[in-house]
């Protein structure tokens, strides 16, 4: 099915389509522009039913569509992660709507349609106006990701025990090279260097187009030995490291979807329902910076582009800051109280 039929509105609108045509012939991942379509579509359906002209569309009008994505009901109910009401379309959902309509407004302006960008973009900047281009629509959350303690780690561990060769390889290697899920799935049998275990993440896999070489654990090279036996008995040939097994899709590569599907279950099964494909990635690069790991020594191992992305990634723990307290608050109260006892040390103490 291609945009058009899945979308009928974009049919309308001949600007956005040509937008959009443009983002595929450069290339852009059939998931990327699918999520571009799906965000402009619900905005031109909006300006639609409203009796907007996007081509003029001013930054109120866009507003109301803001405003149709924060009070939306969601699918999985009330108790949803939003900006304030506990309805509606989580924050990060609401950026990720948002930025194929600021990115649609951007051609319009090169093309030389209209003057300015409705949507806008930067930095919130305290005391600007509304209309002021240094403040977005929607105010950016940026949270802190979740990451296992000790006693879930465990538990899933325990869960994953159980599963066959290939989804504890899997599990092993998103951990041990922090692997996003696309990278993982994605790896060929040629990608794997087994005598220096290594293995090669190629740049067209990855969220930042850079490639890389990361390591990964002795232990882990044993399970990758007893994977590949395994792997020889469906298919001898080179190509996708990881096969399907099922009966529809036998000796298949394993989808994205799969692999999700199978942490969704043995998450449930372990009593740890946060834990997701992408956790095992956030996981490592904490336990790296806990380690004493320079912050552009990690940056480097995940593929990020600057350090500033790794800094979302990395954040010690409670009992890690606890610590750190602690020991800076110690030295600073012993500070303080060696001069409170020094005019007693040298004499000259209240009478």
């Amino acid at each position: 099915m291609n945009l058009e039929e899945k979308w009928p509105v974009l049919c309308r609108h001949e600007r956005a389509a040509e937008w959009l045509r443009i983002w595929t012939d450069l290339g852009r991942a059939p998931r990327t522009i699918d999520a571009y379509a799906r965000g402009l579509a619900e905005y031109l359906l909006v300006c639609d039913r409203e009796g907007i002209d996007p081509i003029v569309a001013t930054r109120a009008q866009i507003a109301l569509f803001v405003r149709e994505l924060r009070t939306r009901p969601s699918r999985r109910g009330t108790n949803v992660v939003a900006l304030d009401s506990g309805s509606g379309l989580a924050n990060a959902t609401l950026q990720q709507r948002l930025v194929p309509v600021r990115l649609f407004y951007d051609f319009l302006v090169e093309e030389g349609v209209r003057e300015s960008n409705p949507v806008g973009r930067g930095r919130y900047t305290p005391g600007r106006y509304f209309g002021g281009q240094s403040r977005p629509l929607v105010p950016r959350m940026v949270k802190l990701p979740w990451i296992p303690g000790e006693a879930e780690w465990f538990q899933l561990l325990d869960a994953f025990r159980l599963e066959p060769i290939r989804n504890r390889l899997m599990l092993a290697l998103a951990y041990d090279s922090a692997l996003r899920r696309e990278e993982l799935c994605s790896l060929r049998t040629d990608d794997l260097d087994p005598a220096h275990r290594t293995l090669r993440v190629r740049a067209e896999t990855t969220k930042t187009r850079r490639g890389r070489v990361v390591p990964y654990s002795a232990a882990t090279g044993v399970l990758l030995s007893g994977y590949l036996a395994h792997r020889a008995g469906i298919s001898r040939a080179r190509g996708p490291l990881f096969l399907s097994e099922s009966r529809r899709n036998y000796g298949e590569p394993l989808s994205l979807w799969s692999w999700s599907k199978v942490v969704r279950r043995v998450a449930l099964a372990a009593d740890v329902p946060q834990f997701s494909t992408h956790t095992t990635r956030h996981l490592c690069l904490t336990d790296l910076a806990r380690m004493g790991w320079e912050l552009h020594a990690i940056a480097t191992f995940a593929g990020h582009r600057s350090t500033e992305s790794t800094l979302t990634y990395i954040h010690l723990s409670g009992r890690d800051l606890a610590e750190k307290l602690n020991r800076s608050m110690t030295h600073l109260h012993a500070q303080r109280i060696s001069m409170l006892t020094a005019a007693d040390a040298d004499g000259t103490g209240p009478a």
